[in-house]
């Protein structure tokens, strides 16, 4: 049982709790019955699974400054839409051949499929946004959404510039991550206390929180491209290796290497499996995966931070907390 103050709950739903009432909600989405080419391939993505963290944290957040997280429910899915989106339309673009451990859509249905079906996701996703928003905030919801996209298409520009570059900065490199990846776990969380009417000052403080978590989140997506585990990270290791992907790891090791091995590969790359070893041994040389690691856990602690700003409740903070201290050791 939830009891609340005018604005703020003691108790929180569990994070299953969330994500059931999502998996509910993406499970309702009823599809037009033709032309089957266009949504299977969108219903194929949804029911690919994922963390949901991005919508969960859309109904925590609702739920945290006092409101019913169902009443979030539709911006939450929203987020998720958009958020497949972005992940076909980068499978299409970085040739991925697995996304959560299942072939990808233009894999499965050709690129022409792959970017049409991202298309109608978009739209689908619009939609969502606006269904069951009061008038009151309607201009809010939708300003930070659509400016929440366009910084990510930015972003994807910027990362593609950056494959033509030999002289990306660790800086540069932040501030791609921040706008492909951090910003829409700020806006989850903005949506959701927007959508319970939470202060300003509040919605500003979780919003921070969302895209200090995406920094550190980003960070350990690409660790563990390198050093995870494939059949629990999901897909094959070392893709961004073999793809000369500006990352952390590889912009830092570029830098700092003194060997020629990293220049060597990059110039004239040897087999995929013998050049993931070689990169990764330049890597470990330098000590990058501990720096990385170091890196994530100081945006983790900056995530944490934030929550102070937000006039939380001992239970909503803690929630929060928890899922950004897990960020500091998932595998997946």
């Amino acid at each position: 049982m939830h009891y609340k103050t005018s604005l703020y709950v003691y108790t929180m739903l569990t994070h299953s709790e969330y994500l059931g009432i999502i998996e509910q909600s993406l499970k309702e989405i009823s599809y037009p019955s033709s032309p089957a080419g266009l949504y299977a391939p969108v219903k194929y993505t949804l029911d690919c699974g994922g963390k949901r963290l991005r919508p969960v944290l859309t109904l925590a957040c609702c739920e945290a400054f006092g409101a019913d997280p169902r009443s979030a429910v539709n911006q939450a899915s929203g987020i998720e839409m958009f958020h497949n989106f972005t992940l076909l339309h980068d499978d299409v673009m970085d040739h991925a051949d697995m996304r959560r451990g299942r072939p990808t859509v233009h894999t499965r249905w050709g690129d022409r499929t792959a970017i049409l079906s991202g298309d109608a996701m978009l739209s689908m996703a619009t939609d969502m946004i606006t269904r069951g928003c009061p008038d009151s905030r309607m201009r809010q919801v939708i300003s930070l959404f659509y400016r929440t996209a366009m910084e990510i298409y930015e972003g994807q520009q910027y990362d593609m510039d950056f494959e033509d570059r030999t002289d990306v900065s660790v800086e540069e490199y932040m501030d791609m991550i921040r706008l492909k990846t951090s910003v829409l776990l700020g806006c989850a969380c903005e949506m959701g206390a927007l959508m319970a009417g939470a202060p300003a000052d509040s919605c500003r403080a979780m919003y921070s929180y969302g895209e200090k978590l995406g920094l550190a989140f980003q960070l350990q997506d690409d660790y563990l491209d390198t050093y995870g585990d494939p059949i629990v990270f999901g897909k094959e290791i070392g893709g961004d290796i073999i793809n000369d992907k500006k990352t952390w790891l590889l912009i830092t090791a570029m830098a700092e290497d003194r060997t020629g091995v990293l220049a060597r590969e990059i110039s004239s790359p040897s087999e995929p499996a013998h050049k993931i070893e070689s990169v990764r041994g330049v890597y470990d040389s330098l000590g990058l995966p501990a720096r990385c690691r170091a890196i994530i856990g100081r945006y983790v602690d900056e995530a944490i931070a934030c929550l102070d700003r937000a006039a939380l409740t001992p239970a909503a903070r803690e929630f929060f907390v928890e899922i950004a201290e897990k960020s500091r050791t998932r595998q997946n």
